[in-house]
């Protein structure tokens, strides 16, 4: 809740992330171990549905026997067609052109997964607002699995993604792929990325929804917002130092991509970025120094700076913020119609 008198988050939403808070205090140890089993009990989860809710029909797939790597794809439902069999989940896409967008779910690295009821909300509205199919990864989770796990699942899964012929447009017979993700998911899309390029894999574009990046020097919005709306530095020592390789600080490449361990973009092709900063989410800062990282590698980024947002704020359409990110990811959709539909516009 805001010091003044004006409730700048909505109740139901101050509700939902306060209960996330709880549970995520009670989940973590002082000694770094994390209670796995009490974070799936508490977890609320839902199937895989191949009958269509809100025009969208979803179902799981095992992509990766060797690591038990899961994801569940997100395709929308044509009205007048019956539910689907089993044969038909993976039937070649009908659209002239479709964005493929390959989803990482937030949770500080440690907390939820591809079928958590949230992210499985979240992920149905994408392919409704962006028309596209959605490909929502369950990469394995810290501390168990610590970095590079993460990003090894992500990649897994682009290359699954970019191998399946019944994901090609019509028009090309490519798949069209963009990678998004929220908090930790949003650094995974990063990382990825930067891995693509070696794998010769296009990726069109990146939407990083308040990514989870940080540093070893403490910034001024850090010290201003630590212990407001929702999370405390504590907090986010924590999930780093269980991500992280024992022994490495946050300058490491993973939370600082920018930092004095960073790696240049200038050399690659690095796809286009939108990322999106809730004015009231204290690692802002390294969100803003991750878009100026951007720029001055030459790399096209836009910034959706919301002042008056806190993290999750996504989540639940109950704020103006969630609507104006949902109307800017729909124009991004419809660019991307335009473009393939007009091959000589090059706006994105």
């Amino acid at each position: 809740m805001a010091g003044s008198n004006e409730m700048v988050v909505p109740l139901n939403t101050w509700v939902l992330i306060s209960n996330f808070k709880l549970a995520y205090t009670l989940l973590r140890r002082p000694d770094g171990t994390f209670n796995r089993h009490l974070a799936e009990f508490l977890d609320r989860k839902v199937p895989a549905n191949a009958n269509p809710v809100d025009r969208v029909f979803s179902f799981d797939v095992i992509i990766d026997r060797g690591t038990s790597l899961l994801s569940r794809i997100y395709r929308p439902a044509i009205v007048e067609e019956p539910q689907p069999n089993i044969v038909e989940l993976e039937k070649p896409v009908t659209a002239e052109v479709v964005p493929v967008i390959i989803f990482f779910h937030g949770g500080s690295f440690a907390h939820s997964s591809a079928n958590s009821a949230i992210y499985d909300t979240l992920c149905r509205r994408l392919v409704g607002i962006c028309k596209a199919v959605v490909v929502s990864v369950n990469y394995r989770r810290a501390p168990e699995n610590r970095y590079p796990c993460a990003y090894d699942d992500g990649c897994t899964a682009l290359k699954w993604v970019n191998s399946r012929s019944w994901l090609q447009s019509r028009k090309d017979s490519k798949v069209h792929i963009f990678l998004a993700g929220d908090s930790s998911g949003g650094n995974i899309a990063h990382h990825v990325a930067t891995r693509a390029v070696e794998s010769g894999i296009d990726v069109l574009g990146n939407i990083l929804l308040n990514p989870m990046f940080g540093g070893q020097e403490r910034t001024e919005s850090e010290r201003r917002l630590d212990g407001k709306y929702f999370v405390t530095l504590q907090d986010r020592d924590w999930y780093w130092r269980a991500f992280l390789p024992e022994g490495e600080d946050r300058d490491h490449l993973a939370c600082n991509p920018f930092g004095p361990n960073g790696r240049s973009l200038e050399e690659i092709n690095f796809p286009k970025s939108l990322v999106v900063v809730a004015g009231f989410d204290l690692i802002q800062d390294w969100q803003l120094a991750y878009v100026e990282g951007l720029k001055k590698a030459g790399k096209e980024v836009k910034l959706l700076y919301l002042e008056q947002a806190t993290i999750g704020f996504y989540l639940l359409p109950n704020n103006n913020h969630f609507h104006t990110v949902m109307a800017e990811l729909a124009l991004l959709g419809s660019v991307f119609f335009l473009i393939y539909r007009l091959p000589s516009l090059v706006v994105w």
